[in-house]
Formats: C-alpha cells, structure tokens, sequence
C-alpha cells in the first residue's frame, strides 16, 4: 500500500490546482447521437479487470456510439496517477473511488454532482443511509458500489474443540466479550488468543466511539470524539492484552499490521476478531476453519453499525461527456446484466434490489456476507472522512501501540490523537 503521507500531498496538488473551478460545463448535457468515447479508472485484481470489462461490453452492446476506455490499475499508483491527470485537467470521466479521499477530491470542485445527472443516473433503489456515506456538503459527490459493515468473526472449531459454548450475539456486552476471551485463552493454555485485537483500523474505534453517544467528526469535519471516550477505548485495548485474553503487544502489532492470511484469524490463533463482513470469503479460505459473522458486542445498548461502502462511483466534473458518463455508472450500479457478472468483486451491492436478486446465485461465504448485512441494524452514516485525515488508521495504530507497549497511558493516546489528527486537518 503507498505512503498515504505522499498520496495527502498528490491529492493536495491536485486540489489547489482545481480551487475557485466550476463544475463541468456540461453538467446539464444531453447525450449525444454522435460516437463518444469515455474514460473509466478503477484498481483492482485481475479477476476485477476480466469482469468490469465484461460490463463495457454489454454497455457498448446497448449503447454502441458510446465507447468506454478502461483504465486499469493497482492500488499502488493508483491514487498518484489520479492527482496527476485531475491536476493536469486530464481526468478520466468515470472514477472508482475510496471513502479516505473523497472529501479531498469533493470540496476542490474536482468532483461532478451527482444529482445533477439524476436524468441519467437514477437512485431509488439505494438505502438512504447508504446514500449518505457519498455525500459531502450536501452533495451527492459519489455513488456506493458495494456495501461492509463491521463484524465479529467467530472460529466456531475452536469454541467447539474447548467445550465452551457460542455467545448470544444479540445481547452481549463487551464484558462479556472479554470473558469469553478469557474462556478461550485458558482453555488453550495460551496456544490460541480468546481475541485478536483491537485498535489497528477505523471501524473498532468509530463503533466505539458512535455506541457510546458520540461521533469521530462533526459536520464540518472536526474531531469531536471525547478524550474520556478514547481514553476507554485504549483501556480496554490494554486490558485485554494484560489479562491474556489477546497476545502480547509485539505479536498483535506483527499480526495486526500483516497480510490477512498471517492474521490470528487466518492461522487458527485467535478465536475472536473483528473483520469487515466481505473479508469472511478470504479468511475462511485462509483459515479452512468454520467462521460465523456475529454482530458486535455492545450494539443491543446503543447501535454503533454503520454501512462502509467498500468504493464508489464518482465523475469527473471536467468530463466533456457527464451525460454518457451518467449513464454508464447507472449501468453498473442498477443494471441486472452487471449485477449478474460483478455479483460480489466490489462487495455487497449497495443497491437493495441488485443485493437481491443475485443472492440466490451466492451460497457459503458470499451468501452469509450478504445475509449479516441484510439482518443489520444500521444508524445514521459517519461524516466521510474530512479532507486531510486520510492518514487517520495511520495515526491510530501508532497511539495503539504506544498504549500496549506502556509508552503512553490512554489519556496521554487520547488526548495526541485528537491534537494530531485535527492538525492535520486543519493543514490540509
């Protein structure tokens, strides 16, 4: 994965290159009965690359003076290349993009506004909470292509190869989460962790922040999360590690920062973890175990779910072509013919009646992805990471570990994270 530091400062180029532009002067264009030829970028796997060329196909198949370019790329210079063409008013017309950078490139005017297209590009079949997560300034900037949500993956062999029975997820508290932990750890003599843990990425922090009443960011992307909230977070981090119940501050950072396939999950070595939903198909492949996604502890108290889309679609607001551009991301997003061919690559499809139907082509992992999600109860969507704070797991991680290696109480991590990411922030 690239130094998010150096994709901040390619965004930021980027961005003051484009500061005081309009939107695309063609925002209210009709489609055009001439031939057209739009760009398309997207990071991803070769398996990702074979599909969404299938969907051009059919695209062009309909609409046959519309040709679509695909732009392919890894995610290592993906980000880069896109600050480079935006900055250059060379941008492709169509863009995959990521929560962490959406505001960046919104609020610079390098993004199309969605709801301008609403001739084209139609929305009703997506959960409004879903809708939210690509709105910035109140603004529909990007589309949700497919949806995760935060889970507790359960190792169902090791609970069944200690005897100790499956908790009642709808219930439990984090409490209780801990003391299952605890069951687990002795029962193995310390071979398998009860927990992997937590603190290493934005989902366990944001839950605990949002159950306990609070959010990470207000509506004009300040840091509002109470330092007494943190300070808990960190705490109970802490705890675990000290009690056993997760493993020593050098193997969760070694595991928690490593490939999914080295990670307690994968190896066997931790009965419980956190995961997004969608990562269940790679782990269990990974593991050969049986995992089961279980709703998190805390949430029948206050409900910290939120829906995370895994991408979205944007448009660029300098494409000559927003009308064909429009209508090409309304084909991937509401169309049955590339619901059929992308089904799961990009995630649980965010539109409702796409999830629907191809859910009867899944079965195993896929399906049971799908059915965590549609069980969910989900609240209001946080404010989309505020431009700036795309280093946010980065300095997160960092506080975590400071607090596991007793470097820092967590009133000392608390209080620097806030001040370190609103720096940032405000810099930006």
């Amino acid at each position: 994965m690239p130094n998010l530091k150096s994709l901040t400062r390619a965004v930021l180029l980027a961005s003051l290159l484009l500061t005081g532009c309009s939107q695309g002067a063609g925002a209210n264009q009709e489609l055009s009965d001439k031939p057209v030829t739009i760009r398309f970028t997207w990071w991803g796997s070769d398996e990702r690359h074979k599909r969404t060329q299938q969907v051009i196909e059919l695209f062009h198949k309909k609409h046959p003076n519309i040709t679509v370019k695909g732009e392919f790329k890894e995610w290592n210079g993906y980000w880069e290349s896109l600050a480079t063409t935006v900055a250059a008013n060379d941008a492709p017309d169509i863009i995959q993009m990521d929560e962490l950078y959406l505001a960046s490139y919104a609020e610079r005017g390098a993004l199309l506004d969605l709801g301008t297209a609403k001739k084209y590009l139609t929305t009703g079949d997506f959960d409004q909470n879903a809708l939210a997560t690509g709105v910035v300034g109140g603004k529909q900037y990007a589309l949700p292509v497919g949806l995760g949500a935060y889970s507790m993956v359960l190792n169902t062999d090791l609970l069944k190869q200690y005897g100790i029975p499956e908790p009642d997820d709808k219930t439990w508290t984090w409490a209780d989460f801990q003391e299952l932990g605890a069951k687990v750890s002795k029962a193995s003599g310390g071979k398998v962790s009860g927990v992997q843990s937590l603190g290493l990425d934005v989902g366990g922090v944001n839950v605990w922040v949002r159950q306990n009443g609070a959010k990470l960011f207000d509506d004009k992307g300040k840091v509002v999360a109470p330092p007494a909230v943190l300070a808990s977070y960190w705490s109970y981090i802490r705890d675990l590690s000290k009690a056993g119940v997760s493993p020593a501050p050098s193997v969760i950072i070694e595991k928690g920062t490593g490939a999914l396939d080295q990670s307690g999950t994968a190896t066997n070595t931790a009965a419980l973890a956190t995961w997004w939903n969608t990562q269940l198909t790679a782990l269990t492949a990974a593991s050969g175990a049986n995992l089961k996604l279980l709703d998190l502890p805390g949430e029948s108290k206050t409900a910290g779910a939120y829906y995370k889309p895994s991408m979205f679609w944007s448009v660029s607001s300098r494409s000559k072509h927003p009308a064909e551009a429009a209508l090409f991301v309304d084909f991937l997003a509401n169309s049955q013919e590339a619901g059929d061919v992308l089904l799961t690559d990009r995630g649980v499809p965010a539109n409702k009646k796409i999830r629907s139907a191809i859910t009867a082509k899944l079965t195993g992992t896929d399906k049971a992805a799908i059915d965590y999600l549609d069980q969910l109860k989900v609240s209001e969507a946080p404010r989309v990471t505020p431009n700036g704070a795309s280093n946010l797991e980065t300095i997160l991680r960092r506080h975590t570990e400071d607090v596991l290696f007793g470097r820092a109480t967590p009133d000392q991590a608390a209080t620097a994270f806030i001040r370190e990411l609103q720096a940032e922030i405000d810099a930006a």
